[in-house]
């Protein structure tokens, strides 16, 4: 027995209150799902800046009454420090998923990044401090690694931030080590790779890849490769994200706090054979898609070229084991984004 599945046996008969910072936003309701239906109770923040109210219904209807009566949803921004402060009351473990993401989004606009990112991070730490929370966990970035060269990239070694987005997630990291140092208050850095899976959004100039293309195939619009194709990265499906979490909030290892983890599969993948992976699990459903080639456009300011993790610290300090690899993920995931993604939706 895997020390996750270890975790998913004792948890109903140990519920705790779990405060999930953008809970409307796609790991936020994947990870308020998970926890609902393993009886726990649940705080939920979301200013709904990037997150959606669909989603929030979209669980409400995949767990029972009784579940859905354990959840409390508060709308604010974790920009306003008395929000965080009531959030964080009477919780013993916080989630902190709420951020503006993209690379794109920090170049065009840095400063609502910033404040969104760090200035929200502060507030959060702050608050959950104050409020003697048992365990904090935030979710980092592999965009933290930067230009550095190495693959697969190891949580010691890491680069020049390559966007803003990249250096507030840095920042994340420094506030949090200065915290325990400072304060004792130890938190847990989750550096996610590319996560992907249902309720991620499809739209905006700002969507995911996997989302993006799954939308536009199923529409007939095209499928736009940035550069060469050959650019790759670790994809790592939701679940995976999900049990991170939930292992990183519940360790009683001493060793394991104060830490930053690495958050994916160990693969990489070319946009290329992500493309063909996509279109092959769609074809049988959407028969036009069977000879369909991507249109090649130049590569996107910001982007490293390749990505892929060492996942052997977050295996040997909390028993990390993914479940799903790209495949498996895609698979599973695939009749989410067929009934989601359809045309007239």
């Amino acid at each position: 027995m895997t020390a996750y599945q270890a975790l998913l046996e004792r948890l109903p008969g140990e519920p705790r209150t779990w405060l999930v910072t953008g809970v409307a936003g796609f790991i936020g309701c994947n990870l308020l799902e998970t926890l609902l239906k393993l009886d726990q109770r649940v705080v939920g923040l979301d200013n709904f800046a990037t997150g959606h109210r669909r989603n929030l219904e979209s669980i409400r209807a995949a767990v029972t009454p009784t579940q859905w009566a354990r959840f409390r949803f508060i709308e604010g921004d974790i920009r306003d420090l008395p929000t965080c402060r009531a959030a964080c009351a009477g919780v013993d473990y916080v989630l902190h998923q709420a951020a503006l993401g993209s690379v794109p989004r920090s170049l065009e606009d840095p400063i609502t990044t910033n404040a969104a990112n760090i200035d929200g991070f502060l507030n959060m730490l702050v608050a959950a401090r104050d409020a003697g929370v048992a365990r904090f966990v935030y979710a980092a970035s592999s965009s933290t690694y930067g230009d550095h060269p190495d693959l697969p990239k190891v949580e010691d070694r890491i680069g020049r931030p390559l966007s803003p987005y990249a250096v507030t997630k840095l920042v994340n990291e420094l506030y949090a080590e200065v915290f325990a140092r400072a304060y004792g208050f130890r938190a847990i850095g989750l550096r996610y790779f590319n996560i992907f899976g249902p309720h991620q959004d499809p739209e905006g100039a700002y969507a995911a890849v996997v989302p993006r293309w799954v939308a536009a195939m199923i529409r007939g619009e095209p499928v736009y490769i940035n550069g060469d194709g050959e650019t790759s990265r670790d994809f790592c499906y939701i679940a995976n994200a999900v049990q991170a979490n939930l292992l990183a909030a519940t360790t009683q290892d001493p060793e394991a706090t104060d830490q930053v983890y690495n958050v994916a599969v160990g693969d990489r993948t070319t946009l290329n054979d992500l493309f063909r992976a996509i279109r092959d699990a769609l074809a049988g459903r959407f028969p036009h898609l069977r000879d369909l080639q991507p249109i090649y456009r130049d590569f996107r300011p910001g982007d490293v070229r390749h990505s892929q993790a060492d996942i052997g610290k977050a295996r040997r300090l909390l028993g990390y084991a993914p479940t799903h690899r790209i495949a498996e993920g895609l698979r599973e995931a695939m009749d989410w984004y067929v009934a989601d993604l359809a045309p007239g939706r």
